[in-house]
């Protein structure tokens, strides 16, 4: 349809009977005129085109970073089903997790659980150690007096174990096995953590989430994000709500070693009571505290390259932000620290629409919707030195700017000698204009740097949460009447050998009685079927898609290389 049958429309008005045009006709009008100008082909009549990603590689180091798009991350709302009734899920089945709809048993009585990973070697291989399946997570006590949501200034490190070759089932629900984990309590001596911060005034110091190596015999290196919080200081995770009247948070990538036993009673572990600082945002690709107070940087998840072996590089990928100065108050500051200066906007690149896409968004509107604020990478770093206590930054591996503000615990998935790049995200993160669900989005490539190309139809979404797109997520703990009381069941999705994926309980139900079921415990294990660029929910897999509770099963093991064993400490 060209501009002028736009103004005069289809019938055989007279000149002086044509409508006066109305700003959205004439962007409606320029819009296709420019489409059919550029020979713009729609996909999908009526939403924007996906951005095109090759999965070319490129080197390690190359100045290139994959970009997740505005126009990728539409393709989510051009799935989801626009007549999805209240309380239902609007999007596909196989990309969405199962519903826990039957409770949950509890993993511990003693602490809160979220945030969980394995025990693993240089290629992510889940290991038993002597007879023993070994997990970390995020705990804090459920009996101090503070809530489920102000546990994230309370987490330490905590560690699990049960026998190897555990099977467990969901069936029953809440009064099913809790995966027969046991608690054996912190991971860190109290107050070893604290000790890497130069100014000693934080109100509270806090660990947050990693990954851990078990090396040579029984040598384990565990990789976590340290955090100090001031008086004044806040973040989206706690702090004491002062505004930004004092520091910043302080959050910080850190290793620790330690050494792994067990018998047949159980497992423990001695050290950990040194801690290396492996890195701070480094303002130039990473934004640092002085950029933005709240600025996202954590969950370390080190490997080595598995599809090229000649490559003995130890790397990690992270959560960080792209490295723009939030606001131009802030300016100064980060001049002085030598930081970049540029105040954050989004560019065309950001968006990566389609020249002449009749339903592409501008830059400038996108900046006045606040996208600029939102502004995810998944960072990559390698290490120099063979201890691994040396390391140094390269660029980013993906941007998500204007689109999300958070790619959480990501890591390199590898298959058929393809790089598969998971993270996490909230629907809450999303920028104006974009939405998702809570859980794993998934992108691949042709080598550890590539084009990364999001999995499913360009979606990402390799397995969200059931939400409606229709209406209004609301929040864990007061969820929207008509949203589907599943849409903040589990998070914290990590993806294991086989394509098994575990996760932790959030939130369930609470839609209509104003009382959601909250959680703190394992979730069921599910299995994700990859290939190429698509995944989808085995719903074969356990109870209709549901594994057991906190089924994190091993498939190598390992045994202790005949080290002679401290006492054990009771």
């Amino acid at each position: 349809m060209t501009f002028a049958l736009l103004l005069s429309g289809a019938g055989t008005a007279v000149a002086d009977e044509t409508p006066t045009p109305t700003p959205e006709t004439t962007v409606a009008a320029h819009a296709a005129q420019a489409a059919e100008d550029t020979g713009f082909q729609a996909d999908n009549p009526g939403w924007p085109n996906a951005t095109d990603h090759t999965q070319e590689a490129y080197p390690v180091d190359a100045e290139f970073t994959a970009k997740w798009t505005r126009a990728d991350a539409m393709q989510i709302q051009r799935i989801s089903d626009p007549n999805a009734a209240s309380g239902e899920s609007s999007l596909p089945e196989q990309y969405t997790m199962p519903e826990i709809a039957d409770g949950f048993p509890t993993t511990s009585e003693d602490v809160w659980v979220w945030d969980t990973w394995t025990l693993t070697d240089d290629a992510a291989n889940q290991l038993s150690y002597n007879g023993w399946e070994v997990i970390f997570a995020l705990v804090a006590d459920r009996h101090a007096g503070y809530t489920f949501d102000d546990r994230h200034t309370h987490a330490r490190l905590g560690y699990f174990y049960r026998k190897a070759g555990t099977e467990t089932s969901s069936t029953g629900g809440s009064t099913a096995s809790n995966g027969e984990w046991i608690y054996g309590g912190h991971v860190f001596p109290d107050g070893a953590t604290g000790a890497i911060f130069e100014d000693q005034s934080f109100t509270a110091q806090t660990e947050w989430s990693g990954s851990a190596r078990l090396m040579d015999d029984n040598k384990i290196r565990l990789f976590y994000t340290s955090v100090a919080f001031y008086e004044g200081s806040d973040s989206d995770y706690g702090g004491d709500d002062g505004g930004d009247t004092g520091k910043p948070y302080d959050p910080r990538i850190v290793q620790s070693e330690g050494r792994i036993y067990a018998d047949d009673q159980g497992v423990w572990f001695t050290g950990f009571r040194d801690q290396h600082q492996l890195l701070v945002p480094d303002g130039h690709y990473y934004q640092s505290r002085i950029q933005n107070p709240n600025v996202n940087f954590r969950d370390p998840f080190t490997f080595r390259d598995q599809n090229n072996p000649a490559d003995t590089t130890d790397y990690m990928v992270f959560e960080g932000n792209t490295a723009y100065v939030r606001e131009p108050e802030y300016v100064d500051e980060a001049a002085a620290a030598g930081q970049n200066t540029e105040v954050a906007s989004c560019k065309a690149e950001d968006l990566g629409y389609d020249e002449g896409d009749p339903q592409a968004e501008t830059v400038d509107e996108v900046n006045e919707l606040g996208g600029r604020y939102q502004l995810a990478n998944v960072g990559l770093a390698r290490a120099t030195n063979k201890a691994m206590t040396q390391w140094e930054y390269l660029p980013p591996l993906l941007s998500g700017n204007c689109v999300n503000d958070q790619t959480e615990r990501p890591q390199i998935y590898f298959q058929d000698g393809k790089y598969y790049l998971f993270t996490i995200s909230h629907r809450e993160t999303y920028a104006s204009g974009m939405m998702g669900p809570e859980g794993v989005y998934g992108f691949v490539g042709n080598g550890l740097r590539s084009d990364y190309q999001p999995l499913n139809d360009s979606t990402g979404i390799a397995l969200g949460n059931p939400i409606n797109l229709n209406y209004n997520p609301g929040k864990p703990y007061a969820p929207d009447w008509n949203q589907s009381p599943y849409t903040y069941q589990s998070y914290s999705h990590y993806v294991m050998p086989g394509g098994l994926v575990e996760s932790f309980i959030d939130s369930i139900g609470g839609n209509h009685d104003a009382s959601p079921v909250r959680g703190g415990s394992l979730a069921p294990t599910v299995r994700i079927l990859i290939s190429g660029s698509t995944t989808t929910v085995d719903r074969t897999y356990g109870d209709g898609g549901l594994g057991g509770f906190g089924h994190i099963p091993a498939n190598l093991s390992r045994s202790n290389g005949g080290d002679v064993r401290p006492a054990r400490l009771e």
